[in-house]
């Protein structure tokens, strides 16, 4: 039940001391596409909402769409049926004002983004908001600085930018004002932790806080490109898919924000920042022309007669460098600026916009100094503002530095990952997929860094069993990289690309140590190849399995064709790869491929306590057992023969002295290894 407060009309209003667990009801202002989705997403979480709109229509059709998009995940297994019940009887829709923020701890406004329709909704809820409750902005661009002002709770303000939709979307930014406080910084990022989102922290306000900074120049350096005759779209969004390996073309993705979305961020971050945003007079002409993209049916593309159709070879390595040069430097500004650091903007860039690299790293890989080369030529070439390098890049590139410094192997603290994040805890060495933002998929990066994974746990006398791990909540691995592949589409390299999949799995089944996929959510493609690949296979109840490569006209080729048929036989293998089916835990586990299926609540508990109760056998009886079921695969006799000779060297190990003596003094053996 809400708790009873009495009205508060504020004068200037102290830091807010509130915590996470304080917070339990939630108004959100504006129930449009962000309003309501903002409002689904707090309700899931357990939090009353009241959802608030001008008139009785857009609310009642914003609590429609939730009720809508409630259904479709419990109908897609997603939530359970009563979960959906349960998270709409959390919202109460409302058109009075005063009611819907009357007693609440956090007040988030998704209206329109237009700065004088925020401050006139902020002058209006200050006077009835208690005192303590914190104001969150939902905005992509607008200063958090100069909305808090119209309060008299400037500490107690900031912004909290959600991305559409924002059920599926995990970024939120949470931006500080130049008045905000830590507290409120602290605690709304909480509460968008809790709310199972990433939030991704935007220590200045800045236009475009991290996201638009870095894509609405992005687009609109493509669109001047072509005003100024120095590519075509075909070549811009080419380059941008298929050579620096982007989900859209810029062009493409123009056409899903909206121009006029575009048009209006960049005029506003010119309007503050200067004459290198100066909006292409093409973004001008389409707005004017009401093509604004997806949502009227043509902009850049025609989504009448086909939408985008982006060739695959009309890119250029010069074009690449050009627009990722703008890219970096747009990361430099942010960094010399204190808004962020490179980790924080590469993890906005690929959590709001599916970037398979942070723009930070991509310009490590190509060369800080290669890329402020490239600014500089055209700023003298041209004397756009829109080539002036930024100090912090031209400081890196003086000193041959780079975003995240030198990369590579460092002799005290090993190899250095990107793709997964890997810890040794105790016996357990654990590899954790680390790209939730494409659901864990998988790139020639990745393998690379999984067999330097497997060689740093060999290299660990104490390491002696391997974890294998999905990050995030919604995939073990959800396949390939799609994105990450494209450029293998020559058979010669793909063959390639092939063997080092096959390669690198095969270690997993090679070396000596057990291996334990513990699979939370999707497990699809590549990722089912690579849980094939581990000894032993757990997975939550809601996981989902399939290797859907009959579909896109190929066939598992990372070792899939050989490993699942050792697992559940040759009938079941070719029913899964043919059908390219999707199937359930339970329905895997009756196939054998699952060892066992847990309960969703218990999951992450149980992975480790199996892992560590791997770790606790005999390390050489392991070994040996793995080498002669391998052996047994070329035939039963061969495995045979390893299987006696194994037998007769465990025989005279210190591990055989100390398992007969635990049997007779009835105790847990401890195995050495030795």
């Amino acid at each position: 039940m809400p708790r009873e407060r009495e009205r508060f009309n504020p004068g200037p209003l102290a830091h807010t001391s509130m915590d996470l667990d304080d917070i339990q009801i939630i108004a959100v202002m504006g129930a449009g596409n962000m309003g309501h989705g903002i409002a689904e997403v707090a309700a899931l979480a357990g939090y009353d909402v009241r959802l608030r709109d001008i008139n009785e229509e857009f609310v009642t059709n914003g609590y429609e769409q939730i009720e809508w998009s409630l259904g479709k995940l419990a109908e897609k297994d997603q939530i359970s049926e009563e979960e959906a019940d349960e998270a709409l009887d959390r919202i109460t829709p409302l058109v009075d004002l005063e009611e819907s923020v009357a007693d609440a701890d956090v007040v988030i406004e998704a209206v329109p983004e237009k700065m004088t329709i925020k401050k006139e909704v902020y002058e209006e809820i200050d006077d009835y908001a208690p005192a303590e409750t914190i104001f969150a902005t939902n905005t992509s661009s607008l200063s958090i600085t100069e909305l808090s002002e119209v309060t008299d709770r400037e500490a107690q303000f900031c912004g909290m930018h959600f991305f559409n939709p924002p059920v599926r979307m995990d970024l939120v930014e949470v931006i500080r004002g130049a008045h905000t406080d830590d507290a409120t910084i602290d605690v709304i990022e909480a509460l968008a932790a809790d709310f199972g989102k990433t939030p991704v922290r935007v220590r200045k306000d800045s236009p475009g806080f991290i996201f638009n900074r870095v894509l609405v120049p992005l687009l609109n350096e493509a669109a001047w490109l072509v005003h100024e005759d120095v590519a075509t779209m075909e070549a811009i969004d080419s380059t941008a898919k298929f050579d620096l390996g982007l989900p859209m073309g810029a062009f493409e993705l123009t056409d899903m924000v909206g121009i006029d979305v575009a048009l209006d961020v960049l005029e506003y971050i010119e309007s503050v920042l200067g004459a290198a945003y100066e909006p292409c007079p093409i973004l001008a002409e389409k707005v004017e022309a009401e093509e604004l993209g997806q949502k009227t049916g043509k902009g850049f593309y025609d989504y009448e007669d086909g939408g985008a159709e982006i060739p695959k070879d009309a890119g250029s390595e010069e074009l690449a460098d050009r627009l990722l040069a703008l890219v970096a430097n747009e990361v430099a500004k942010l960094v010399g600026e204190d808004v962020a650091d490179p980790p924080e903007i590469d993890e906005a860039i690929k959590l709001g916009g599916g970037w398979p690299q942070g723009p930070a790293k991509m310009a490590d890989d190509v060369g800080v100094e290669h890329l402020h080369g490239i600014l500089a030529e055209l700023y003298d070439e041209t004397g756009s503002e829109r080539y002036e390098p930024a100090e912090e890049l031209a400081a890196m590139a003086d000193a041959g530095e780079s975003f995240y410094g030198e990369a590579g192997k460092d002799e005290e603290t090993g190899p250095s990952f990107e793709d997964i994040a890997v810890e040794i805890e105790g016996p357990v060495g654990h590899v954790q997929l680390d790209r939730e933002h494409r659901m864990n998929a998988l790139t020639p990066e990745l393998v690379d860094e999984l067999a330097e994974a497997v060689d740093m746990f060999e290299e660990d006398p104490d390491v002696r069993v391997i974890l294998l791990t999905g990050a995030g909540d919604r995939a073990f691995s959800a396949g390939a990289d799609a994105q990450s592949f494209l450029g293998s589409a020559n058979p010669i390299d793909a063959v390639e690309l092939s063997k080092k999949g096959q390669s690198v799995f095969g270690r997993l089944e090679e070396t000596g140590m057990p291996v334990l996929a513990a699979i939370d959510g999707y497990c699809l493609g590549g990722g089912m190849e690579l849980a094939a690949a581990a000894d032993i296979r757990i997975a939550s109840e809601r996981s989902e399995f399939g290797q859907p490569e009959f579909d896109l006209g190929l066939l598992p080729g990372w070792g899939g064709t050989q490993r699942l048929r050792h697992i559940v036989g040759d009938g079941r293998a070719k029913e899964i790869i043919f059908t390219a089916d999707r199937y359930e835990a339970e329905e895997m586990a009756d196939f054998g491929f699952v060892n066992e299926v847990v309960d969703r609540d218990e999951f992450e508990e149980r992975a480790w306590e199996f892992a560590e109760e791997l770790a606790s056998g005999p390390p050489i009886a392991q070994r040996y057992t793995k080498h002669a079921m391998l052996a047994g695969r070329e035939s039963t006799e061969a495995g045979l023969r390893v299987e006696a000779q194994a037998f007769g060297q465990l025989i005279g190990t210190d591990d055989f002295n100390e398992g007969v003596m635990a049997f007779i003094e009835d105790r847990d053996p401890e195995f050495s290894g030795e």
